[in-house]
């Protein structure tokens, strides 16, 4: 019988992700998949500033942009022209590091997170699928079948299911899956393309009944993504020359060839919960939605992160179990809150109809021009789409309030000469953040603790960003602010860590 601190099951994003995150963090990790290998059909595309801003804790931001195609702009198509440009750097660029929505195919993401685990010493076991498991009490026996056919019972501390929407750990655990199957077909295709609109940008068309979506990844290369019109009972066996080819041809795009082509339905879902005992849902198997915004996989991702931190924290000893339940807690608002956005947007993109055909075509563009020229709303629409804008306020590992920054807060990104308070982030560990001078107990509470302290010299772009002078940021490994004290008393640090039950050191 093998052992390890945690299986691992699925090797899509959010089952790498864990696996790195907690392999750096000192954690023995199994990691199996019943596929041979990452699907090259896979339809997740799109990698948001708030997932590069993570990546940088492991140096995979750089890896993944080189490898990736940044779409500086998204440009809404309506009746054979463009209706509105709506580029990101103006604004995303006061916000992130990343003011740009990235598109790299999943399949390569894999490969790559798939290599830089196998440098840390992690194989992905494939073709090992799970047939059974049991909450042993103070572990997990799980069944495996291994690639010969073979059986092996295979013991964890903890479980984690990362195996998309048909989860075999959630049906296990008999854990609901509440929501629905939207009627719509959509297809996705990866196509080499020329014309004007085969210039590395995001286009939408919104032509009356009809949607497409072209998402540049390479020179002269992109992903499609429409809807099937075709009211065949077997969309299965349709082709690309089956679909409606009006939205593409509205875009003034020419099709020179289809390298695969594949239809899909589109679910939206939360499971009831995300922990049972010792085992926990993560990505699709804990919750599904439309592929509005490109959401989801980046969803999953986060989800890791927030797991990963906690699970070391408490295998190392340094947390009780019950920090674990704050995984949930703080994800599963943001799953439901993530289904119902797109859930609505994805009803506007497919409503069928001559008012539906009127609010896309005539409304939409006109309302997101003027949206864009508006910078408040302007911001507000980046974060959301960048997952920026997420925040753990309220939860129950959040506290204080300092400047405009709340505990549970993404703390927000300053660059000034050079100074970037996101470069001491890369580090997957519990630091201080001081903008403005430190105080000798402050300096000395952390050098006791082995917290990392890092001051800032004030700036007028400190205030405007929302931090407020001299207050000390307490901030998690996964770098979200836990405390926000507006006075540096040490004090406040240490009741939060004995009421969250964190030992530093």
């Amino acid at each position: 019988m093998t052992e390890q601190d945690v299986l691992i099951v699925g090797a899509g994003p959010t089952g790498l992700v864990l696996a790195l995150w907690l392999t750096v963090q000192g954690v023995k990790v199994r990691i199996v998949d019943k596929n041979t290998g990452p699907g090259p059909t896979s339809r997740a595309m799109v990698v948001h500033a708030r997932t590069l801003e993570l990546y940088c804790q492991l140096d995979l931001a750089t890896a993944v942009i080189a490898a990736g195609h940044s779409n500086p702009s998204v440009n809404l198509w309506a009746k054979g022209r463009i209706r509105a440009h709506i580029p990101f750097g103006p604004t995303g660029g006061e916000l992130t590091p990343y003011p740009f929505v990235l598109v790299y195919p999943q399949d390569h993401h894999e490969h790559l997170l798939t290599e830089r685990l196998e440098t840390m010493g992690v194989t992905v076991e494939r073709q090992t699928e799970l047939v059974d498991f049991e909450d042993a009490g103070g572990a997990v026996r799980a069944r495996l079948r291994l690639p010969d056919g073979s059986e092996e019972v295979s013991a964890a501390r903890y479980l984690a299911g990362c195996d998309g929407a048909r989860s075999a750990v959630r049906h296990k655990l008999a854990i609901g899956f509440e929501g629905g199957t939207y009627n719509q077909t959509f297809y996705v295709a990866d196509v080499e393309v020329s014309g004007p609109t085969a210039n590395g940008e995001a286009h939408i068309s919104l032509e009356s009944g009809d949607f497409v979506a072209l998402l540049a990844y390479a020179k002269g290369r992109g992903r499609l993504i429409g809807l099937v019109r075709d009211e065949r009972e077997d969309v299965g066996k349709l082709t690309f020359e089956d679909v409606s080819h009006r939205a593409i041809e509205g875009l003034r795009l020419t099709i020179d060839k289809v390298n695969w082509f594949s239809t899909y339905r589109v679910h939206h879902r939360v499971a009831d919960r995300f922990r049972e005992g010792r085992a926990f849902l993560l990505g699709d198997a804990a919750h599904v939605h439309s592929p509005v915004g490109g959401q989801g996989m980046n969803t999953g991702i986060g989800d890791a992160i927030n797991l990963a931190w906690k699970l070391a924290a408490v295998l190392r000893g340094r947390a009780p179990d019950g920090l674990l339940d704050s995984y949930e807690r703080e994800r599963v608002g943001f799953a439901h809150q993530l289904v119902e956005t797109t859930d609505r947007l994805f009803t506007f993109v497919t409503a069928e109809g001559r008012f539906g055909d009127f609010l896309r075509v005539e409304i939409a563009p006109v309302l997101a021009g003027v949206a864009y020229r508006i910078g408040g709303i302007r911001a507000f629409l980046f974060r959301i789409l960048s997952q920026t804008q997420l925040n753990y306020r309220g939860g129950p590992l959040s506290r204080g309030k300092a400047g405009r920054v709340d505990g549970g807060d993404r703390l927000p990104w300053v660059l000034v000469k050079g100074l970037d308070n996101y470069a001491p982030l890369a580090a997957i560990t519990w630091q201080v953040h001081v903008y403005g001078a430190a105080s000798g107990a402050l300096k000395q509470w952390c050098a006791a603790r082995g917290v990392p302290l890092h001051v800032f010299p004030w700036t007028e772009e400190h205030a405007a960003a929302g931090l407020a002078i001299d207050a000390a940021y307490l901030l998690r490994p996964d770098t979200y602010v836990a405390v926000a004290a507006l006075e540096q008393a040490p004090d406040v640090f240490d009741a939060y860590l004995a009421d969250v039950g964190i030992t530093l050191c």
